[in-house]
């Protein structure tokens, strides 16, 4: 299966170099443009190429890694997506500017680290992203974790629990695969509407969590 990646800060980027330490090929895209991407593809070697949006989300598996506000404007104009899979990394958080008036709210408890969490009415990031994806076969994964860990899923003489979530039992199976293949201990957490939730930044029970299989 081919593999694109929406989105080259630290958590495409990380990505895409665990994928390049074990060989695989991906697509690495950004709306900056391929050229932008040169030294980063440069240091990753020739598994990683640089493509279009268009052309990363044309792979048969797709990671979504983008912050959530930029979504709407990511995901404009993509060719459909006639039951490709996408791995949905996202969590429904907002960035705040330092300066602003958000960033030094007393009500919000997440203030201190930067952020503020999105209310999303009682449903699963992912389960907001699907509307977005119409056609897509979307599972929740590679969210939970440090986005600076990711290019190391093998630590401490084992391997970092990964979790994945999601409805399509044959399109869980491929992310898995790829995870596994990454060097991660894959753990499935069930549906998108349950397991989703449970891994979502910033409030889910097993957020930011780092198991590791010995």
């Amino acid at each position: 299966m081919t593999i694109g990646i929406i989105g080259s800060g630290a958590l495409g980027s990380n990505f895409a170099r665990a994928l390049a330490k074990k060989g695989l090929a991906a697509t690495i895209s950004t709306r900056r443009g391929p050229e932008s991407l040169a030294p980063l593809v440069a240091e990753l070697g020739g598994s990683i190429k640089a493509g279009t949006v268009a052309e990363a989300a044309s792979a048969d598996i797709v990671l979504i890694a983008v912050r959530w506000t930029d979504l709407p404007t990511a995901l404009k104009g993509l060719p459909a997506w006639n039951q490709r899979i996408v791995i949905d990394a996202t969590n429904p958080v907002e960035f705040l500017d330092p300066s602003s008036p958000d960033a030094k709210d007393p009500s919000n408890p997440l203030a201190a680290y930067g952020i503020k969490a999105i209310d999303l009415g009682g449903r699963s990031s992912s389960e907001v992203v699907r509307e977005l994806l119409p056609g897509a076969r979307v599972v929740k994964a590679l969210n939970h974790l440090d986005v600076n860990v990711l290019a190391q899923p093998e630590v401490s003489g084992g391997r970092r629990v990964q979790f994945y979530a999601g409805d399509d039992a044959d399109a869980k199976q491929a992310v898995r695969q790829v995870l596994e293949a990454i060097g991660y201990f894959p753990v499935d957490l069930g549906s998108l509407a349950a397991g989703g939730r449970l891994s979502e930044l910033p409030f889910g029970s097993l957020s930011a969590t780092h198991f590791i299989k010995i």
